[in-house]
Order: C-alpha cells, then structure tokens, then sequence
C-alpha cells in the first residue's frame, strides 16, 4: 500500500513541477502535498542551505526553528553528510534540535543540485518509528523527480 501511496504521489510531482522554475513556490507545493498525503505526521518543509546554515523555507505544521548549524541536529546533519537520515526517536539523536517537543521520529532528504546540498526535505511524526525503508525509499523517489523537473531548465536563484 505505501509503494503505490508513494507511486501515486511521484506522478502527481512529476506533473504539478513539469515546467516550473522557481523553487520556492515548488517547495511551498511540494510540503502541502506531502501534508495533504502523509498520515501520522507533523511538520513536513524544507530548509535552505546558505552559507554554513539551513535557513526555513517553506512548510506546512507549527512555528519551527528558523535557522540550524550546517551539522547540527538532524537536517544540519543530512546537509553535512549529503545523506539521507532516518530517525526513529530522535530523543536518542546526539546534537538534536528540538523545535517541537511533540515530535519523535524524523526523516530529512537532501536536495541536490550540481553535486550540492542546496536544502532538505524535513518531516517530522510524534510517533515513533514513523518512517520505514519504504518511506525513505518513496520519499527520495519524489525529492529525485523534484529535482529532475526544476533543475532540469534554468532556475531563478533563490
């Protein structure tokens, strides 16, 4: 059920991104239909990479944390490394950031654009245990088509 969940979804960001170029309204869009789609969840956005931080992009869920270390908590840490980080209590997660405490389990993607870490895709649960290997495979699938319908023609500079 999960694999055509995130199936369903992939063609619809295939289609919703086909021509688009600013990436901003495309993340502001990309986090509603994430938020519109994902059960059990409770913060899902991005955070864009600028000069040794991540800065709050767009998002759907509470107020959040407006600027994070590059490698620290656990989307400085996926920017930091360039991968994936799936947390299932992020209690247990050294140097995590806690911008809302009702949050327990987190999965952060990299967005990549010319072999760089131009932002993450963070999505938060309070439950713990929330993302699986078919999250995280489903969810970099789509992150992958974003960045394939985007950077694929020139992009305005964020």
């Amino acid at each position: 059920m999960k694999s055509e969940l995130y199936d369903t979804l992939n063609r619809q960001v295939l289609a919703l991104f086909e021509g688009e170029t600013d990436l901003i309204a495309a993340m502001a869009n990309l986090s509603a239909l994430l938020n519109e789609h994902l059960s059990e969840i409770n913060w899902v956005g991005f955070y864009l990479a600028k000069n040794d931080e991540l800065v709050l992009g767009p998002f759907q869920g509470k107020v959040a944390c407006v600027r994070i270390p590059m490698g620290r908590g656990v989307c400085g840490t996926a920017a930091a490394e360039n991968k994936i980080q799936r947390i299932a209590d992020v209690h247990q997660f050294k140097g995590h950031i806690a911008c809302d405490s009702a949050s327990n389990s987190e999965i952060v993607i990299p967005v990549i654009q010319n072999d760089k870490v131009i932002a993450v895709l963070d999505i938060d649960s309070p439950n713990f245990s929330r993302f699986d290997e078919q999250d995280q495979n489903g969810l970099e699938t789509i992150v992958e088509s974003f960045e394939k319908c985007l950077f694929a023609q020139q992009m305005h500079k964020i």
